[in-house]
């Protein structure tokens, strides 16, 4: 078993234009920013980015990084609508696949298992049928016939995202309320960089929390970054809630001037700012 810690610079440096990119966290929780900031300081474009959307989305999509995006929402949670992601789609800067919070989870998990589809009763007798005509339905080949989405699989080339804790080893570890999907989004990749608020030896894993919050496994990570305020501005319970000042300067500044301080700024940690919300704060 292999050290596999690594800068956020390296981690990057391993994927490529045109891949497509799995970003976990939510809207704006527990987004890996540490390393979105490191890919948005490299010349990697072209991306097809899937993603439970937040300022991840919004950034990349500012930089004019994304191709095409693959997504059930894109929010700040306390703003609703990402500003840079809406000004994006509207001068239709990429391809939008936008589908059901179930779909998309559904899309991981086919992934994640190797399967091509998974059916799924989500997106039936709504427009997510009409706006995605690629997409399929099955019967059931049983006695009750039913019709389900056969949702694709969303094979990710690479997956970013970020936890409280890991090991050295690749081992992910979760102290917040919600672990949202990013386990799927590591094993249904073929590369995972996991950044973290802290690396600590593995057995200390299991003092802090139960094996439970182990849900990252080793074998499905490529890459360990320590990265502490990681996830800033977004929260990351709990560790930090998020920075509600740091959004509604992002939210609020042209990201060509935000962009120069951002991208030429040291790491902030989420402690200099006083202003944070809990983690679920209500948008």
């Amino acid at each position: 078993m292999s050290d596999k810690t690594m800068t956020a610079e390296e981690a990057v440096s391993r994927l490529e234009s045109g891949m497509t990119l799995g970003i976990g966290g939510w809207g704006s929780r527990r987004k890996p920013m540490a390393l979105v900031r490191a890919l948005l300081r490299s010349e990697i474009t072209d991306l097809t980015v899937v993603s439970y959307g937040g300022p991840d989305v919004g950034m990349l999509a500012a930089a004019g990084r994304i191709r095409r995006l693959v997504a059930a929402f894109v929010t700040l949670d306390s703003i609703p609508l990402e500003p840079n992601y809406r000004a994006a789609r509207e001068r239709g800067a990429f391809d939008l696949t936008e589908i059901d919070e179930a779909m998309f989870m559904w899309g991981l998990r086919a992934a994640a298992n190797r399967l091509p589809f998974l059916p799924v009763r989500a997106g039936l007798g709504s427009d997510v049928m009409r706006v995605n005509p690629g997409l399929r339905t099955v019967t059931s080949p049983y006695e009750d016939g039913e019709t389900f989405v056969a949702m694709p699989a969303l094979r990710l080339d690479a997956a970013l995202v970020h936890v409280n804790r890991a090991d050295r080893l690749g081992n992910g570890q979760y102290l917040g309320p919600d672990p949202y999907f990013d386990d799927l989004f590591c094993e249904a990749a073929d590369t995972a960089y996991v950044s973290c608020e802290r690396v600590v030896d593995t057995a200390e894993l299991t003092k802090e929390a139960p094996p439970q919050s182990l849900l990252i496994k080793r074998h499905t990570v490529t890459g360990v970054v320590e990265a502490p305020g990681g996830a800033h501005f977004t929260s990351c319970a709990p560790d930090y809630g998020r920075d509600e000042a740091a959004q509604r300067e992002y939210a609020t500044t042209p990201w060509p001037e935000f962009a120069e301080r951002y991208l030429t700024a040291p790491d902030t940690s989420p402690e200099t700012s006083p202003e944070t919300s809990p983690e679920g704060a209500a948008s």
